[in-house]
């Protein structure tokens, strides 16, 4: 008999101790436990939240720098025809600088040889007198002189 008080005061002493940690030890165990689940649960959470917002960003940054390059493209091509644009305007005014000077190198020429015509036959009509003068031994008056050296130029 003597075990068997003394299996059943081991057994209600065991009992005691189950009873008393469910009671007192138990419950703030238990609510560490949760605690700590649900900051870890918390923790996953917001980690997969950083993940998305990151593929997110990472997405983003690959548009806007899709977006650069496309605009960058957009100014070099805008560039490239402006100086295409500019270098024919170029070419244009020089053409017609070119035209412009030789039209008046052409005209500068014209008068000059006009010139230089008109001198000659002056020249020329002045020889005649001269020699007609010679040849008559005698002095044509001024008037008459004139006339003959206006026919002479107009005929030559």
């Amino acid at each position: 008999m003597n075990m068997n008080a003394t299996l059943i005061g081991q057994a209600i002493a065991f009992s005691m101790f189950v009873w008393f940690c469910m009671k007192y030890v138990w419950p703030p165990i238990m609510q560490a436990i949760e605690e700590r689940q649900k900051k870890i649960a918390d923790g996953l959470a917001a980690a997969e939240r950083a993940a998305k917002d990151l593929d997110l960003a990472q997405a983003n940054a690959s548009d806007q720098l899709k977006e650069a390059k496309r605009a960058a493209t957009e100014i070099i091509d805008s560039a490239n025809k402006r100086k295409a644009q500019i270098l024919d305007e170029a070419r244009e005014e020089a053409s017609a600088e070119r035209e412009n000077i030789l039209n008046q190198g052409k005209a500068e020429l014209e008068a000059e040889r006009n010139r230089a015509r008109d001198e000659l036959r002056k020249q020329v009509a002045t020889l005649a007198v001269i020699g007609a003068e010679k040849i008559l031994e005698r002095s044509i008056d001024e008037n008459a002189h004139k006339d003959i050296l206006d026919k002479i130029t107009a005929e030559l």
